[in-house]
């Protein structure tokens, strides 16, 4: 009995072992398919086939052949994993190109112990012959799909990629390419499998260079490659590009070349400021408003004669006084030739009140500037007030509601339906209005439509400065700029904020997310820092904190100089003495820049530039804050509205 229960378990083991399954058979990273012909096979690479049992490896060599199109088996070596399961059928020479082949597995391959196999037979077809770049490295970093390469060395760069196999170095020169056709040598390593390009070209700073080898590259054996392309950000190049000068010298030729754009590129029959560098005849009323303070300080600092700056702003009130006008108010856009309205959107071709507010803001300060005694001064003193007077800020509450609205329309009347409220660029709207002596508003729409009832308050802190009021962060900087280039922030409160605390903490907010630099971006730091609104390498955008795009626009550093004076003055030599190959321009800095992408604005617009004349001479003087708040009507408004503020 116990000699037939051991016969017994002996025919269940060998029953167990009588077939041997084949698991999968790839050639290199392709799997083979049983009832597929595959394409694109590789040339060079190894086939490997995997078994659930060991496989015997005399059977394997007799029973398992690569095979031709036409039958003909092909040369092949047969290596084995250690535990014999896989078997690797390498073959001397590669494969033909864009042909079939048949691996065949025959019933009589067995296993190592004997186990039986059903067999299995394969159907390819190879690629057309593409090599391929195993590694590429750019100065000893990994090039091959890093997007964000940046700090490239400017001199001596190296590139080194290694190929498959050897490379056909038939005119291999055409078939490699850097932007701008930079010079660079070639090298081979390795039989012609290495290739080292070294730039022979100094490369220029921080700019965006792309790096493609052509499709047209083959190998020796006359494989093709499928190509290859990235990009790549040089380093600063921190050399000076302009002699060094003093602080006070350099903000004077900031303010300098900034006023051109107010003055000598003005519209011709206007005066006004153009909405922007080759902006034709749209001329802008805002950015205007804050031309005319421009023009104090371009009279002030001598840049202009006083004669020449009083006939300049008698054209633009010749203008202001005789173009469209929506219940006192101007449009955002106007042709600057005829003085028709140009629509700023589908409906918005009326009045826009917080434009009007910065052009209300820069005629108040001009008007105190200008000298009674002088007749010509005198006329335009007059008509600046009635210009002011002109002003129906009670219309723009709708109907008496506890707050402004934006925009009217003779054609769409409250479409647009967009309510002034803060915290934000508006502040001054609220301000002239409450000021005016003809068409005032209530204290209650401050309260109620700009500051919602208390709403605008924050109170929290981000880098250690509180924000009393606005957005986490503060956003754009423009906040802290177009409403206080009359508006003296210094010892300016009401119950909501202490507006120099605002401006300054919203300021040293913006400089230290800058020098934090969370996103990464290239240029960050503590001297090369702000963001606001302005062009983008797509069009037109607003950058803070919590929209960061990687695009720095000097004014936002340069109009801060008042609030942050360390850090802007560290910002403005940076733009100035490195950057200036790149940012200065005819009419001061351009309006923005993107190292990470490779963009540099080439533009100018009116509401970017005005800020930073006006802003760097509130810092140096206090000019035109002085001006403003000289005013009469604005210290009454100011009353109105419950501000407490130096007089």
């Amino acid at each position: 009995m116990l000699f037939a229960l051991a016969i017994s378990c002996k025919k269940d083991t060998v029953s167990k072992r009588e077939k041997m399954e084949l698991i999968s058979c790839y050639v290199g990273s392709v799997q083979l398919q049983l009832a597929a012909n595959i394409s694109d096979v590789p040339l060079n690479q190894d086939i490997i086939i995997t078994f659930s049992t060991a496989v015997d490896s005399n059977s394997a060599r007799q029973n398992i052949a690569l095979k031709t199109e036409n039958d003909i088996t092909f040369g092949v070596q047969y290596t084995f994993s250690t535990d014999y399961k896989t078997v690797y059928l390498k073959h001397g020479q590669n494969l033909s190109k864009l042909q079939q082949y048949k691996l065949s597995l025959t019933n009589k391959l067995i296993g190592s112990a004997g186990q039986s196999f059903a067999g299995a037979d394969f159907s390819f077809k190879t690629s057309a012959g593409v090599f391929t770049l195993e590694k590429i490295t750019l100065d000893d970093r990994d090039f091959s799909t890093n997007s964000k390469f940046y700090h490239v060395n400017r001199q001596g760069l190296t590139l080194q990629m290694e190929f498959s196999e050897a490379v056909d170095t038939t005119q291999i020169r055409s078939k490699i390419s850097f932007t701008d056709s930079t010079a660079f040598t070639i090298g081979f390593q390795d039989n012609f499998k290495t290739v080292q390009i070294v730039c022979t070209d100094e490369l220029e700073g921080y700019k965006k260079y792309s790096f493609t080898v052509s499709t047209n590259l083959v190998s020796a054996n006359g494989n093709n490659f499928k190509g290859f392309s990235n990009s790549f950000l040089t380093e600063l190049d921190s050399t000076l590009k302009f002699p060094l000068i003093t602080d006070d010298e350099l903000l004077t030729l900031v303010q300098r070349q900034t006023f051109k754009f107010f003055y000598d590129y003005a519209h011709p029959v206007s005066g006004m400021a153009r909405e922007r560098f080759s902006s034709g005849d749209f001329v802008t009323s805002g950015g205007s408003g804050f031309g005319v303070m421009a023009l104090i300080v371009g009279m002030e600092r001598g840049f202009i004669s006083r004669e020449e700056g009083v006939a300049h702003l008698g054209k633009m009130i010749h203008f202001l006084e005789t173009c469209d006008r929506f219940h006192g108010a101007w449009s955002h856009w106007i042709n600057g030739s005829t003085g028709s309205v140009i629509p700023f959107g589908t409906k918005d071709n009326g009045g826009d009140l917080v434009e009007t507010a910065y052009m209300a803001q820069g005629l108040i300060a001009m008007r105190q500037y200008l000298q009674p005694e002088d007749t010509l001064g005198n006329d335009l003193i007059n008509r600046i007030t009635s210009l002011c007077k002109g002003i129906e800020w009670d219309w723009y509450t709708r109907g008496g509601q506890n707050t402004l609205y934006w925009h009217w329309s003779p054609n769409y009347g409250w479409d647009m339906n967009m309510r002034i409220s803060g915290y934000n660029e508006t502040l001054i709207t609220y301000i002239m209005a409450a000021a005016s002596a003809t068409h005032t508003i209530p204290a209650s729409a401050y309260h109620i439509g700009y500051a919602r009832s208390g709403a605008i308050k924050n109170g929290k802190s981000f880098y250690g400065y509180q924000l009393p009021v606005g957005y986490d962060f503060g956003g754009p900087l423009f906040f802290a700029h177009y409403s206080f280039l009359g508006l003296d922030p210094r010892n300016l409160s009401d119950i909501y904020a202490d507006y120099w605390t605002q401006n300054v903490n919203h300021s040293l907010i913006n400089w230290s997310y800058c020098a934090d630099n969370p996103k990464n971006y290239p240029n960050y730091s503590d001297h090369c820092w702000g963001l606001t609104a302005g062009d983008i390498p797509d069009g037109y955008g607003v950058s803070e904190p919590t929209n960061d795009r990687g695009v720095i626009t000097p004014t936002a550093a340069v109009s801060s100089l008042p609030y942050s004076p360390e850090q802007s003055m560290e910002a403005i030599r940076f733009f100035y003495f490195i950057l200036g190959d790149k940012l200065w321009g005819d009419y001061g800095f351009y309006d923005a820049f993107d190292v990470h992408t490779g963009w540099w604005a080439d533009s100018y617009i009116a509401i970017d530039q005005g800020p930073e004349i006006v802003m760097i001479e509130n810092y140096r003087t206090g000019l035109v804050w002085d001006l403003f708040m000289s005013a009469p009507e604005v210290q009454s408004g100011l009353d109105k509205l419950g501000f407490t503020y130096s007089k």
